[in-house]
């Protein structure tokens, strides 16, 4: 082999003189300076570089037992001495690569059958550290292979929040990791929780909406879940990570069954009927029980001045002047049943 390519450089140096004198030498049987001049009307400084350029793509090639002659060959044969070289040196890579990707993944069971070992010996651990929170939700969510579902309770959320959960929630969609999220009802009246929606639904997430949901809870590959450490007084608010199969299949089956009561989240009718008939029976169920106004708002994901204007409006529809004759009216009217029964 007299050698490789180096660049494509040479190719465009083939220009229709240089193919033009290469056919008079394959006629010829050899290139000859003096012949190509003639033919041509060529210079000598001229003949000698498209000599240099023939010669340099592999088309002329020393004659055996006379090297002082060029004879031409085939493009085909100038191909292989030109490219052999290489293409042999990425057949190499290639089969390089091949065995090294073979060798690794034949370590995927031992991996995953060491994972689900460890998840039996470490069920759960409880982080007080945002950073370090933080941390373990940008892993398993880079490494989640099937599915990842979210429960988001308090209405809506943050601009900043949905900004960097947007970026991230496309990521793993694009890996095709099935999502579903669960918000209330409330988050549909927020502009930027909707264009949130709309992103990540047209990339195939799935979001829903409940009146009221349980805490916040994020389950990854049905096999690990963050819920909220449970907050004492004066202790630092951290997050609970389960892995324990039996917990963790319980949980995915609260959520299974919140999914299923929920409603989908389409962004186009956000402010439909029935979702807002929803929160307003919840409301009801919430006020015959005797619970507050700032406790009310708190478990239907609403501000309490929200909360405070459908509580008023239904009073006046029950014509009540107090909560204490609001709740009374409820329990005579039956609109307490009818809400149970929806």
């Amino acid at each position: 082999m007299s050698g490789s390519l180096n660049s494509d450089s040479e190719f465009a140096e083939l220009d229709d003189v240089s193919a033009a004198a290469y056919g008079h030498a394959v006629e010829y049987g050899r290139f000859d300076d003096e012949d190509v001049a003639k033919r041509l009307s060529l210079s000598a400084p001229e003949v000698t570089r498209i000599r240099q350029v023939l010669t340099m793509l592999r088309l002329l090639q020393p004659m055996p037992g006379n090297p002082a002659a060029l004879v031409p060959v085939g493009p085909d044969v100038a191909a292989a001495d030109l490219v052999g070289s290489a293409e042999r040196q990425i057949r190499d890579l290639q089969q390089a690569v091949t065995d090294v990707r073979g060798r690794l993944m034949s370590l995927t069971p031992v991996y995953f059958e060491g994972r689900r070992l460890r998840n039996r010996l470490e069920a759960f651990d409880v982080i007080t550290d945002p950073d370090t929170i933080q941390s373990m939700l940008d892993h398993l969510g880079g490494t989640c292979r099937h599915s990842m579902y979210t429960v988001q309770p308090g209405g809506a959320r943050p601009g900043n929040i949905l900004d960097a959960a947007r970026k991230a929630t496309l990521g793993i969609r694009g890996r095709g990791v099935d999502i579903r999220t669960i918000y209330q009802h409330t988050a549909r009246s927020d502009l930027a929780t909707r264009a949130y929606v709309r992103d990540v639904t047209e990339a195939g997430v799935e979001v829903r909406t409940a009146d009221q949901v349980i805490d916040r809870m994020m389950i990854y590959d049905r096999e690990t879940v963050f819920l909220p450490a449970h907050q004492g007084p004066g202790e630092i608010p951290g997050a609970a990570i389960v892995r324990e199969p039996t917990l963790v299949a319980f949980v995915c089956a609260v959520f299974d069954h919140l999914w299923d009561g929920a409603t989908p989240f389409v962004p186009e009718s956000a402010k439909a009927p029935a979702t807002a008939d929803g929160i307003r029976r919840s409301i009801i169920r919430l006020m015959a029980k005797g619970y507050k106004d700032e406790m009310v708002a708190r478990r239907l994901g609403m501000s309490v001045r929200t909360c405070r204007r459908h509580i008023s409006e239904i009073t006046e529809e029950l014509e009540a002047t107090s909560r204490f004759q609001a709740g009374f009216n409820v329990a005579m009217s039956g609109m307490l049943d009818a809400a149970e029964e929806a």
